[in-house]
C-alpha cells in the first residue's frame, strides 16, 4: 500500500492542484475538460499529441486538406430539430459553427450479391427510406416498417433512461418501452429474422454496420437501431471545416471558461491511495494534486501501465477488461484529385462497397492481412463542395484491420505492403462504381493502425472501443457503470466508454463522465 511517506519527494513539495485532470484531448476529453470547467471545477487537460482532437482532426498534403477518420455525424440534426449531439456542442457548451447537412444516406454496392450486383442508393427520412426500399424488394415495406418503429422505440427509452439519472422506474420501462425491453438481449440477426425481413432487405438495411465493427450475428440490436434510427430520422452531418475545426473550437472554449490545457504532456501515472485517486505525473516531470481524473485513454492502458502502485489495481478491473474484445483499427487511403466529382462521376458523399454480402465473413476477414473485402469510401466535396481547391475533388477509401494482424509485418516490407492494399482497395472501387480514378491521383496518403497508435497512444491502433457485443452494448454497460468504478474519482471517456464508439457517442460520454465526477465533487465537498 502506497502510504504519503512513500510517495515521491516532489509530489508533496508540489505547487499545482487541480479539482480534475482529464487524459487525452480526443472527442470525449474535450467535452469532459469543457463541462467540468463550466461546472467550476479547475480542470486540467493533457494531450500527448501537439493538438486537440486525436482522431477528429486534420492534415494537410499539397494543396488538399484531408478528414482523417470522420464520415459522418449521427444524433445531430437540423437546427430547428437537434439531436442530442448538437444540443451538448451548442446548447451546453456554447460552440457557434458551421456544419453540413450530407446529401443522401448511402450508396450500397455488393457487386458479387446472390441474384447479381446490387446498386442502390438510400436517402433520409422514414417514408424515403421505406418508399426507396419497396421499389427495390417489393412486398418488403411492412417488416422494415416494424424494424424501424422499434429503433424509434429504442431511442426514445434510452433517452427515458438517460434522463432518469441511470435510475429508469422499471413499470414505465415495461408499460411504454416493452419491445425495447424484449429485443435487449439480441443481435441485429436475430431480430431482422424474427420481424421476417426479406433476404435483399436485410443487405440493404445493414449498411452501416461497419461503422460499429461487428457482423450482425454478433452486434447489438439495440446500438446498431439507435444509430440507424437518428441517420434515418435526423440526417447526418459533418463539420463545415474538418474535425479540426470543432476540436480546435473546443479548446478555444475550454480556455474561455477557466480550464487549463498543455499539449506535448503525457500522463506516465495515476497515483492511487487506499482505492482512491491523489494526482498524476507527466511526462514533464510535472506531479498534480487532484481526486479526480476524466480519461480518454482506454481502461486497457490505464491499469496495465498508469496507475502507481499496480497493487491498486482491483484483480477484477483486469477482469473485466480481458472479457472484452477491443475493436478494430484501420487502413486509410487519402487521395487528393486533380478533376472535380463530377468529371470523375462520383455523384454521392458516401459509398459502402462490400465484396461479400455476408457482414460476418467480412469480419472475420478484416483480421486477415490480405486484400479488403469491405470498404467505406467518401467523396468529400458531395457534401462541402468548396473544400478543395476549384478543379479538384477529396476522396478517403476506409477499411478495417485488427491492429495485432500487422505485428509480423517487417519495416522493410511495411510500405511496399501498403501501397499494394491501397491499390487494391482504389482498383474494387472502380470495378464497382465504373469509374476511373487512378489517373487522376495527385496527392495520396495511406494511413494503417501503426500511424493511428502512433499519433494517438491507441492500444492496437483502434479507431473503435470494445466490441458491442448484445451482453457488453450500451445496456449493459450503462446498467454496470457504477460498478465499474474501481478506483474512487476515475472515470473513463471516449469509445472504450459506456455509450460505445463513434464520434457522437465519443463526445456524449465525455459530459457523462465529467458530470459523474462533478456529482461526486459536490458530495465530497458538503462532507
Amino acid at each position: 500500500m502506497l502510504c504519503k511517506k512513500q510517495l515521491p519527494q516532489r509530489f508533496e513539495e508540489l505547487v499545482k492542484k487541480y479539482d480534475a485532470v482529464v487524459i487525452g484531448a480526443g472527442n470525449g476529453g474535450l467535452t469532459a475538460t469543457a463541462t467540468l470547467a463550466a461546472k467550476g471545477m479547475k480542470t486540467l487537460l493533457l494531450e500527448q499529441h501537439n493538438l486537440p482532437g486525436g482522431f477528429a482532426t486534420s492534415f494537410v498534403r499539397g494543396r488538399f486538406e484531408f478528414e482523417p477518420s470522420l464520415h459522418e455525424i449521427s444524433d445531430f440534426g437540423p437546427s430547428e430539430d437537434k439531436g442530442g449531439l448538437r444540443m451538448l456542442l451548442e446548447d451546453r457548451i456554447g460552440l457557434d459553427l458551421d456544419w453540413i447537412r450530407l446529401p443522401e444516406a448511402y450508396r450500397l454496392v455488393i457487386p458479387n450479391e446472390i441474384g447479381g450486383k446490387l446498386d442502390i442508393t438510400m436517402p433520409f427520412g422514414v417514408e424515403e427510406y421505406i418508399a426507396k426500399m419497396e421499389e427495390k424488394v417489393p412486398g418488403s415495406a411492412t417488416s422494415v416498417r416494424k424494424f424501424i418503429n422499434l429503433c424509434g422505440e429504442v431511442v426514445d427509452a434510452l433517452g427515458y433512461i438517460g434522463s432518469s439519472k441511470g435510475n429508469p422506474d422499471k413499470k414505465i420501462l415495461t408499460a411504454k418501452y416493452p419491445n425495447f425491453l424484449k429485443s435487449a438481449p439480441y443481435s441485429l440477426q436475430q431480430v431482422m429474422d424474427s420481424l421476417k425481413i426479406p433476404y435483399l432487405a436485410q443487405k440493404i438495411l445493414v449498411a452501416y454496420w461497419c461503422y460499429l465493427g461487428l457482423g450482425t450475428k454478433r452486434v447489438s440490436f439495440t446500438i446498431f437501431g439507435a444509430m440507424f434510427y437518428k441517420y434515418l430520422v435526423k440526417g447526418a452531418y459533418i463539420p463545415k471545416y474538418r474535425s479540426h475545426g470543432y476540436t480546435c473550437a473546443l479548446d478555444k472554449k475550454i480556455r474561455e471558461l477557466g480550464g487549463d490545457i498543455e499539449y506535448n504532456t503525457k500522463v506516465e501515472k495515476i497515483f492511487v491511495e487506499n482505492g482512491k485517486i491523489i494526482g498524476v505525473e507527466t511526462s514533464q516531470g510535472d506531479k498534480i494534486k487532484t481526486n479526480y481524473v476524466v480519461s480518454n485513454a482506454s481502461p486497457h492502458l490505464v491499469y496495465n501501465n498508469l496507475i502507481y502502485p499496480k497493487s491498486e489495481v482491483p484483480e477484477i478491473a483486469y477482469k473485466t477488461c480481458n472479457a472484452r474484445k477491443v475493436g478494430f483499427s484501420a487502413l486509410v487511403v487519402y487521395l487528393g484529385l486533380d478533376k472535380t466529382f463530377k468529371e470523375l462521376g462520383l455523384n454521392e458523399y458516401g459509398y459502402f462497397v462490400y465484396s461479400s454480402p455476408d457482414t460476418n465473413d467480412i469480419y472475420k476477414a478484416f483480421s486477415v492481412l490480405d486484400t479488403p473485402m469491405a470498404q467505406a469510401t467518401i467523396c468529400l466535396n458531395n457534401g462541402i463542395p468548396d473544400c478543395s481547391p476549384k478543379g479538384t475533388s477529396i476522396m478517403s477509401f476506409t477499411t478495417l484491420f485488427r491492429g495485432d494482424c500487422w505485428e509480423g509485418v517487417e519495416p522493410k516490407d511495411y510500405f511496399d505492403l501498403k501501397s499494394k492494399l491501397a491499390k487494391a482497395m482504389i482498383e474494387d472501387f472502380e470495378k464497382a462504381l465504373g469509374v476511373s480514378i487512378q489517373d487522376s491521383i495527385e496527392e495520396i496518403e495511406i494511413a494503417t493502425p501503426a500511424t493511428f497508435a502512433n499519433y494517438t497512444g491507441a492500444f492496437n491502433g483502434s479507431i473503435y472501443g470494445y466490441e458491442p457485443e448484445p451482453w457488453d452494448s450500451i445496456m449493459p454497460r450503462l446498467m454496470s457503470m457504477n460498478g465499474e468504478v474501481y478506483i474512487k474519482g476515475l472515470q473513463f471517456s471516449g469509445g472504450f466508454a459506456a455509450r460505445c464508439h463513434g464520434y457522437s457517442s465519443s463526445l456524449l460520454s465525455g459530459e457523462m463522465a465529467a458530470l459523474l465526477n462533478y456529482k461526486n465533487f459536490l458530495e465530497e465537498q458538503k462532507s
